[in-house]
Protein backbone atom coordinates (compact mmCIF):
# COMPACT_ATOMS: atom_id res chain seq x y z
CA UNK A 1 0.00 0.00 0.00
CA UNK A 2 1.22 3.49 -0.82
CA UNK A 3 1.57 6.27 1.70
CA UNK A 4 -1.43 8.53 2.12
CA UNK A 5 -0.85 12.21 1.55
CA UNK A 6 -1.03 14.20 4.69
CA UNK A 7 -0.34 11.14 6.84
CA UNK A 8 1.56 11.52 10.09
CA UNK A 9 4.47 9.71 8.45
CA UNK A 10 4.84 12.45 5.81
CA UNK A 11 4.34 15.28 8.25
CA UNK A 12 6.96 13.89 10.65
CA UNK A 13 9.37 13.45 7.78
CA UNK A 14 8.85 17.06 6.75
CA UNK A 15 9.48 18.19 10.32
CA UNK A 16 6.09 19.71 11.17
CA UNK A 17 6.77 21.05 14.70
CA UNK A 18 3.26 20.42 16.05
CA UNK A 19 3.29 16.76 15.03
CA UNK A 20 6.87 16.24 16.25
CA UNK A 21 5.91 17.68 19.63
CA UNK A 22 2.86 15.39 19.73
CA UNK A 23 5.10 12.39 18.97
CA UNK A 24 7.49 13.41 21.75
CA UNK A 25 4.54 13.64 24.12
CA UNK A 26 3.47 10.08 23.23
CA UNK A 27 7.02 8.83 23.86
CA UNK A 28 7.11 10.60 27.22
CA UNK A 29 3.81 8.99 28.23
CA UNK A 30 5.09 5.54 27.25
CA UNK A 31 8.24 6.06 29.34
CA UNK A 32 6.15 7.28 32.28
CA UNK A 33 3.96 4.14 32.08
CA UNK A 34 6.97 1.83 32.48
CA UNK A 35 7.57 0.37 35.91
CA UNK A 36 10.82 1.71 37.31
CA UNK A 37 13.01 -1.01 38.80
CA UNK A 38 16.38 -1.56 40.46
CA UNK A 39 17.89 -5.06 40.34
CA UNK A 40 20.12 -6.10 43.24
CA UNK A 41 21.92 -9.30 42.26
CA UNK A 42 24.81 -11.73 42.73
CA UNK A 43 25.13 -12.56 39.06
CA UNK A 44 25.20 -16.25 38.48
CA UNK A 45 23.41 -18.00 35.63
CA UNK A 46 19.79 -17.37 36.61
CA UNK A 47 20.59 -13.77 37.63
CA UNK A 48 21.87 -13.23 34.09
CA UNK A 49 18.64 -14.67 32.68
CA UNK A 50 16.66 -12.34 34.99
CA UNK A 51 18.60 -9.35 33.64
CA UNK A 52 17.86 -10.44 30.08
CA UNK A 53 14.15 -10.71 30.85
CA UNK A 54 14.10 -7.32 32.56
CA UNK A 55 15.93 -5.41 29.83
CA UNK A 56 13.91 -7.12 27.09
CA UNK A 57 10.56 -6.23 28.69
CA UNK A 58 8.97 -2.98 27.46
CA UNK A 59 6.93 -2.79 30.66
CA UNK A 60 10.08 -2.12 32.71
CA UNK A 61 12.64 0.66 32.98
CA UNK A 62 15.82 -0.60 34.63
CA UNK A 63 17.29 2.37 36.47
CA UNK A 64 20.17 0.53 38.12
CA UNK A 65 21.87 -2.81 38.72
CA UNK A 66 23.67 -3.32 42.02
CA UNK A 67 25.97 -6.17 42.97
CA UNK A 68 26.33 -8.22 46.15
CA UNK A 69 28.51 -11.17 47.11
CA UNK A 70 26.65 -14.46 46.72
CA UNK A 71 26.80 -17.00 43.92
CA UNK A 72 30.39 -15.85 43.36
CA UNK A 73 32.66 -13.27 44.97
CA UNK A 74 31.77 -9.59 44.63
CA UNK A 75 34.65 -9.02 42.18
CA UNK A 76 33.25 -11.68 39.87
CA UNK A 77 29.68 -10.42 40.35
CA UNK A 78 30.64 -6.92 39.19
CA UNK A 79 32.50 -8.32 36.17
CA UNK A 80 29.48 -10.47 35.32
CA UNK A 81 27.12 -7.49 35.51
CA UNK A 82 29.34 -5.72 32.98
CA UNK A 83 29.50 -8.83 30.77
CA UNK A 84 25.72 -9.26 30.69
CA UNK A 85 25.18 -5.56 29.98
CA UNK A 86 27.70 -5.82 27.14
CA UNK A 87 25.63 -8.71 25.79
CA UNK A 88 22.40 -6.72 26.19
CA UNK A 89 23.66 -3.31 24.99
CA UNK A 90 20.72 -1.49 26.57
CA UNK A 91 19.38 1.65 24.89
CA UNK A 92 19.04 3.43 28.24
CA UNK A 93 22.20 2.85 30.26
CA UNK A 94 21.57 1.83 33.88
CA UNK A 95 23.64 2.93 36.84
CA UNK A 96 25.84 0.19 38.27
CA UNK A 97 27.05 0.19 41.88
CA UNK A 98 29.18 -2.10 43.98
CA UNK A 99 27.63 -3.54 47.14
CA UNK A 100 28.66 -5.70 50.08
CA UNK A 101 31.50 -8.19 49.69
CA UNK A 102 30.55 -10.30 52.68
CA UNK A 103 27.45 -11.10 54.78
CA UNK A 104 26.49 -9.25 57.96
CA UNK A 105 27.63 -12.24 59.99
CA UNK A 106 29.82 -15.25 59.25
CA UNK A 107 31.99 -15.95 56.22
CA UNK A 108 31.01 -15.49 52.56
CA UNK A 109 29.18 -18.44 50.99
CA UNK A 110 29.44 -19.06 47.25
CA UNK A 111 27.90 -21.50 44.76
CA UNK A 112 30.65 -21.85 42.19
CA UNK A 113 30.13 -25.61 42.07
CA UNK A 114 26.79 -24.87 40.40
CA UNK A 115 27.38 -21.58 38.57
CA UNK A 116 30.95 -22.26 37.47
CA UNK A 117 34.22 -20.69 38.56
CA UNK A 118 33.35 -17.30 37.04
CA UNK A 119 29.61 -17.50 37.70
CA UNK A 120 28.19 -17.70 34.17
CA UNK A 121 28.49 -21.45 33.68
CA UNK A 122 29.94 -22.37 30.33
CA UNK A 123 29.24 -18.99 28.70
CA UNK A 124 32.22 -16.87 27.71
CA UNK A 125 31.57 -13.15 27.22
CA UNK A 126 34.52 -10.89 26.46
CA UNK A 127 33.48 -7.22 26.46
CA UNK A 128 35.25 -4.93 24.00
CA UNK A 129 37.68 -2.51 25.57
CA UNK A 130 36.39 1.03 25.63
CA UNK A 131 32.72 -0.02 25.53
CA UNK A 132 30.70 0.69 28.65
CA UNK A 133 26.99 -0.16 28.55
CA UNK A 134 26.32 1.26 32.01
CA UNK A 135 26.87 4.39 34.09
CA UNK A 136 29.22 3.80 37.03
CA UNK A 137 28.09 5.11 40.42
CA UNK A 138 30.88 6.13 42.77
CA UNK A 139 29.00 5.36 45.98
CA UNK A 140 27.80 2.08 47.46
CA UNK A 141 24.86 0.02 46.23
CA UNK A 142 22.84 1.16 49.22
CA UNK A 143 23.60 4.81 48.54
CA UNK A 144 22.44 4.43 44.94
CA UNK A 145 19.21 2.70 45.98
CA UNK A 146 18.50 5.43 48.53
CA UNK A 147 19.29 8.21 46.04
CA UNK A 148 17.01 6.83 43.34
CA UNK A 149 14.22 6.14 45.85
CA UNK A 150 14.31 9.80 46.90
CA UNK A 151 14.37 10.97 43.27
CA UNK A 152 11.34 8.81 42.38
CA UNK A 153 9.29 8.50 45.59
CA UNK A 154 6.71 5.72 45.52
CA UNK A 155 7.66 4.68 41.98
CA UNK A 156 10.53 2.17 42.21
CA UNK A 157 10.28 -1.57 42.69
CA UNK A 158 13.49 -3.08 44.03
CA UNK A 159 14.00 -6.64 42.79
CA UNK A 160 16.45 -8.46 45.07
CA UNK A 161 17.69 -11.73 43.61
CA UNK A 162 20.79 -12.30 45.74
CA UNK A 163 21.58 -12.30 49.46
CA UNK A 164 19.89 -9.32 51.15
CA UNK A 165 23.03 -7.73 52.61
CA UNK A 166 22.80 -4.52 50.54
CA UNK A 167 19.16 -4.02 51.53
CA UNK A 168 19.80 -4.58 55.23
CA UNK A 169 22.67 -2.08 55.23
CA UNK A 170 20.60 0.50 53.36
CA UNK A 171 17.66 0.07 55.74
CA UNK A 172 19.99 0.56 58.72
CA UNK A 173 21.48 3.71 57.22
CA UNK A 174 18.44 5.44 55.70
CA UNK A 175 15.13 3.84 56.64
CA UNK A 176 13.13 6.90 55.61
CA UNK A 177 14.74 6.90 52.18
CA UNK A 178 14.13 3.19 51.70
CA UNK A 179 10.49 3.64 52.69
CA UNK A 180 10.12 5.72 49.52
CA UNK A 181 10.44 2.53 47.46
CA UNK A 182 7.14 1.34 46.02
CA UNK A 183 7.85 -2.28 47.00
CA UNK A 184 10.56 -4.90 47.30
CA UNK A 185 10.33 -8.20 45.41
CA UNK A 186 12.66 -10.81 46.89
CA UNK A 187 13.71 -14.15 45.45
CA UNK A 188 14.64 -16.14 48.51
CA UNK A 189 13.67 -18.61 51.17
CA UNK A 190 11.75 -21.85 51.23
CA UNK A 191 8.49 -21.60 53.17
CA UNK A 192 6.70 -24.91 52.67
CA UNK A 193 9.30 -26.41 50.34
CA UNK A 194 12.62 -28.11 51.08
CA UNK A 195 15.76 -25.99 50.77
CA UNK A 196 18.29 -26.19 47.96
CA UNK A 197 21.51 -25.70 49.94
CA UNK A 198 20.43 -27.60 53.08
CA UNK A 199 17.22 -29.55 53.69
CA UNK A 200 15.81 -26.40 55.32
CA UNK A 201 17.39 -23.36 53.65
CA UNK A 202 17.46 -21.68 50.25
CA UNK A 203 20.81 -20.27 49.10
CA UNK A 204 20.12 -16.50 49.20
CA UNK A 205 18.80 -16.63 52.76
CA UNK A 206 21.47 -19.15 53.86
CA UNK A 207 24.22 -16.82 52.55
CA UNK A 208 23.09 -14.03 54.91
CA UNK A 209 20.27 -15.06 57.27
CA UNK A 210 20.69 -12.02 59.51
CA UNK A 211 20.18 -9.66 56.57
CA UNK A 212 17.13 -11.64 55.43
CA UNK A 213 15.65 -11.55 58.92
CA UNK A 214 16.22 -7.81 59.24
CA UNK A 215 14.70 -6.99 55.85
CA UNK A 216 11.56 -9.05 56.53
CA UNK A 217 11.13 -7.39 59.93
CA UNK A 218 11.49 -3.76 58.81
CA UNK A 219 7.85 -3.48 57.76
CA UNK A 220 8.48 -2.68 54.09
CA UNK A 221 5.96 -3.79 51.44
CA UNK A 222 7.50 -7.10 50.35
CA UNK A 223 6.58 -9.82 47.88
CA UNK A 224 8.59 -12.96 48.60
CA UNK A 225 9.27 -15.37 45.72
CA UNK A 226 10.48 -18.56 47.45
CA UNK A 227 11.44 -22.02 46.19
CA UNK A 228 7.77 -22.93 46.66
CA UNK A 229 7.09 -21.30 43.28
CA UNK A 230 10.50 -21.14 41.58
CA UNK A 231 10.70 -24.94 41.70
CA UNK A 232 7.57 -24.94 39.54
CA UNK A 233 9.20 -23.04 36.65
CA UNK A 234 12.03 -25.15 35.21
CA UNK A 235 13.71 -25.15 31.86
CA UNK A 236 13.54 -28.79 30.79
CA UNK A 237 15.29 -30.65 27.96
CA UNK A 238 11.96 -30.59 26.08
CA UNK A 239 11.74 -26.80 26.35
CA UNK A 240 15.38 -26.36 25.37
CA UNK A 241 14.99 -28.64 22.33
CA UNK A 242 11.67 -27.23 21.11
CA UNK A 243 11.94 -23.55 22.01
CA UNK A 244 15.57 -22.59 22.58
CA UNK A 245 17.82 -24.67 20.32
CA UNK A 246 15.52 -23.97 17.37
CA UNK A 247 16.31 -20.26 17.67
CA UNK A 248 19.52 -18.73 16.38
CA UNK A 249 19.39 -15.54 18.45
CA UNK A 250 22.27 -14.55 20.69
CA UNK A 251 20.39 -15.01 23.96
CA UNK A 252 19.14 -18.50 23.18
CA UNK A 253 22.75 -19.50 22.51
CA UNK A 254 23.72 -17.88 25.81
CA UNK A 255 21.16 -20.03 27.70
CA UNK A 256 22.54 -23.24 26.20
CA UNK A 257 26.15 -22.29 26.93
CA UNK A 258 25.51 -20.90 30.42
CA UNK A 259 23.36 -23.80 31.63
CA UNK A 260 25.75 -26.33 30.10
CA UNK A 261 22.91 -28.16 28.37
CA UNK A 262 24.08 -31.34 26.62
CA UNK A 263 21.97 -31.88 23.50
CA UNK A 264 23.26 -35.42 23.00
CA UNK A 265 22.32 -36.65 26.44
CA UNK A 266 19.34 -34.27 26.77
CA UNK A 267 20.41 -33.16 30.22
CA UNK A 268 22.13 -30.44 32.22
CA UNK A 269 25.45 -30.92 34.11
CA UNK A 270 25.35 -33.63 36.74
CA UNK A 271 22.59 -35.47 34.91
CA UNK A 272 19.99 -32.90 35.99
CA UNK A 273 16.75 -32.80 34.01
CA UNK A 274 15.78 -29.27 35.03
CA UNK A 275 17.26 -25.80 35.34
CA UNK A 276 15.07 -23.67 37.59
CA UNK A 277 14.27 -20.08 36.65
CA UNK A 278 14.45 -18.78 40.23
CA UNK A 279 15.50 -15.19 39.57
CA UNK A 280 13.64 -14.62 36.29
CA UNK A 281 10.36 -15.41 38.08
CA UNK A 282 10.98 -12.49 40.48
CA UNK A 283 11.21 -10.22 37.44
CA UNK A 284 8.20 -11.91 35.86
CA UNK A 285 5.82 -11.10 38.71
CA UNK A 286 6.72 -7.41 38.44
CA UNK A 287 5.75 -7.52 34.77
CA UNK A 288 2.58 -9.56 35.41
CA UNK A 289 1.58 -9.79 39.10
CA UNK A 290 -1.25 -12.15 38.15
CA UNK A 291 1.32 -14.87 37.45
CA UNK A 292 1.29 -15.83 41.12
CA UNK A 293 -1.08 -16.49 44.00
CA UNK A 294 -0.03 -14.87 47.26
CA UNK A 295 -0.77 -15.33 50.93
CA UNK A 296 0.09 -12.88 53.70
CA UNK A 297 2.15 -14.76 56.30
CA UNK A 298 4.16 -13.94 59.44
CA UNK A 299 7.71 -15.18 58.86
CA UNK A 300 10.95 -15.44 60.82
CA UNK A 301 14.39 -16.34 59.44
CA UNK A 302 16.59 -18.59 61.60
CA UNK A 303 19.95 -16.94 62.38
CA UNK A 304 21.27 -19.40 64.99
CA UNK A 305 24.09 -21.63 63.76
CA UNK A 306 23.05 -25.22 63.23
CA UNK A 307 21.18 -27.39 60.78
CA UNK A 308 18.27 -24.93 60.52
CA UNK A 309 20.50 -21.92 59.76
CA UNK A 310 18.77 -19.74 57.15
CA UNK A 311 15.44 -21.54 57.41
CA UNK A 312 12.21 -19.55 57.04
CA UNK A 313 9.79 -20.28 59.88
CA UNK A 314 6.09 -19.70 59.27
CA UNK A 315 4.78 -18.36 62.58
CA UNK A 316 1.31 -18.57 64.12
CA UNK A 317 -0.55 -15.32 63.44
CA UNK A 318 -0.48 -14.29 67.11
CA UNK A 319 3.34 -14.45 67.11
CA UNK A 320 3.81 -12.02 64.21
CA UNK A 321 6.15 -9.18 65.18
CA UNK A 322 3.89 -6.15 65.53
CA UNK A 323 1.29 -7.95 63.46
CA UNK A 324 3.68 -7.77 60.50
CA UNK A 325 3.22 -10.16 57.59
CA UNK A 326 4.90 -10.75 54.23
CA UNK A 327 3.13 -11.41 50.93
CA UNK A 328 4.42 -14.83 49.94
CA UNK A 329 4.03 -16.39 46.49
CA UNK A 330 2.72 -19.92 46.99
CA UNK A 331 1.15 -20.64 43.60
CA UNK A 332 2.29 -19.83 40.05
CA UNK A 333 0.94 -20.11 36.51
CA UNK A 334 4.07 -21.88 35.30
CA UNK A 335 2.96 -22.20 31.68
CA UNK A 336 2.15 -18.50 31.37
CA UNK A 337 5.44 -17.46 32.95
CA UNK A 338 7.51 -19.79 30.78
CA UNK A 339 5.82 -18.40 27.68
CA UNK A 340 6.61 -14.86 28.85
CA UNK A 341 10.26 -15.73 29.49
CA UNK A 342 10.78 -17.52 26.18
CA UNK A 343 8.99 -14.83 24.17
CA UNK A 344 11.32 -12.13 25.52
CA UNK A 345 14.64 -13.87 24.85
CA UNK A 346 15.40 -12.30 21.48
CA UNK A 347 14.40 -8.83 22.66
Amino acid sequence: MGEKKGSNFEIIKSGHPRTIEKSKSVVRKIVEMKKKIIIDCDVGIDDALALILAFHSPELEVLAVTGVSGNVSLEKVMKNIEKVLFLLRPFHLPFVARGAGRPLQGDPVHAESFHGEEGLGGAKIIPRKGEAWWKPFSGSAGALIEKLARQHPGEITLIAIGPLTNLALALQKDLEGMKLLKEIVIMGGAVREKGNVTPYAEFNFFADPLAARMVLEYGMPIALVPLDVTHRVPLTPEVIENRVRTSSDLFSRFIIEATGYDSRRKQFPGGRKAFYLHDPLAVGIVIHPDLVRMESLPLLVETTAGEHYGQVHELPAEQALGGQKVDVCLGVDAEKFLELFLSRLAG
